[in-house]
């Protein structure tokens, strides 16, 4: 694309920039014609040392940062050019973890176009998930989160607080109010200044962990106990998986919650659906 170029810079302060050119991009089974793709020629070096080739972006097209003029992403691409049912213009996430190699799922993870997975549903115990009317206008899947349980206590968030479901994000980010209070119920949990958030011991039983659950419009899901210790952080301690979402003014609900639920992200009718996922076992074990 003769004269576009983008630049981004995400949350933890990394940056990409680059040029723009198109090509042909299948997405299980459907082939997106001339999408146009985001070519890095700058990137901050934990981009070169990860594993993966590239990022996808699900979130809503008038935040991306091409100039002069914007571009589609690749699901707006495909309802477009595949002339897709508005029942069907939606995509699903189910995110698998190396902990839950034993259980039913494997720990596998995949993404669904198109439709719903209905053999996770019936694994779940549910026959339609909980759906909760999104707001896009900031380019984000988000939506209300007026509450959380804690141990079975209510707890009343901010008023009018909001969340997003972003995958791209690896932890769940909370405001500082609900966030000492999680840490506030682990055994020997501190916050640790060195590495900007909260920590607890390796090794903390399962029985020491919160039941903590975060609300999707009316209805709140659990965040998986084996979840709540993300890596080792020195001196016998885990950093959490949940930390403070700093001055951001919604939470943003990333893999630590996504890990257990199925999420349904319906374009077509700008709602978010989430289905409470059944493990047979929470596995505390720590990344090394």
């Amino acid at each position: 694309m003769n004269g576009a170029s983008w630049r981004i810079r995400y949350g933890d302060g990394s940056t990409a920039s680059g040029i723009v050119g198109t090509d042909n991009v299948t997405l299980g089974g459907l082939c997106i014609e001339g999408q146009a793709i985001e070519l890095a020629s700058k990137l901050s070096p934990q981009f070169t040392s990860g594993a993966g080739d590239g990022l996808l972006g699900l979130a809503f097209g008038h935040i991306n940062t091409v100039k002069p003029k914007k571009v589609a992403t690749p699901v707006e691409q495909m309802i477009l050019q595949s002339d897709i049912p508005s029942s069907q213009e939606l995509f699903t996430c189910y995110l698998g973890s190396w902990r839950d190699e034993n259980d039913v799922d494997h720990g596998e993870s995949f993404y669904t176009f198109g439709y719903i997975d209905e053999q996770v549903l019936s694994r779940c115990g549910v026959s339609e998930p909980h759906y909760v009317p999104i707001d896009p206008s900031k380019g984000f899947w988000q939506f209300s989160s007026p509450t959380a349980t804690l141990n079975g206590e209510t707890i009343q968030r901010p008023p009018g607080n909001t969340a997003i479901a972003d995958t791209g994000t690896t932890l769940a980010l909370v405001d500082d109010a609900l966030c000492e209070k999680i840490y506030s119920t682990i055994p020997g949990a501190v916050y640790d200044k060195a590495h900007q958030g909260w920590t607890f011991p390796i090794g903390t039983k399962i029985s020491d962990l919160p039941t903590l659950a975060l609300a999707v419009g009316d209805k709140e899901f659990e965040v998986q106990k084996e979840d709540f210790g993300f890596a080792k952080c020195g001196a016998g301690m885990q950093y959490g998986g949940i930390q403070s979402r700093g001055k951001s003014e919604f939470d943003i609900f990333g893999d630590t919650w996504l890990k257990g639920v199925y999420a349904i992200f319906d374009q077509g009718k700008k709602r978010f659906g989430t289905v409470q996922r059944v493990e047979g076992m929470q596995n505390l074990a720590v990344p090394k």
